[in-house]
């Protein structure tokens, strides 16, 4: 009964940090390409770098540049906020 116990916890703890580096990984390159798609951001730099993120996790892309070229990220380029327009800087 212990063993198993304890294989079970050596399992969650394995699956947890394995999911943790994932999810870090994914971030670290969506923060380098959204800080610099919102260099040059008309509104504040903190939500244009709020909903990049979001795209950019969703589609794995940004496009290059600070404005412009979404045709690069068909996906990016197509997400809409809850007003119809383009979520995404």
């Amino acid at each position: 009964m212990k063993l198993m116990v304890a294989q079970f916890f050596m399992i969650s703890l394995l699956l947890t940090s394995s999911l943790f580096v994932h999810s870090n990984a994914g971030s670290a390159a969506c923060d380098g390409k959204c800080n610099v798609r919102c260099a040059k951001a008309d509104r504040t730099h903190g939500e244009c770098l709020k909903d990049c993120n979001i795209c950019c996790e969703k589609c794995n892309c940004v496009p290059s540049g600070t404005f412009g070229n979404k045709d690069e990220c068909p996906c990016y380029r197509d997400l809409i906020n809850s007003k119809g327009g383009s979520k995404c800087p």
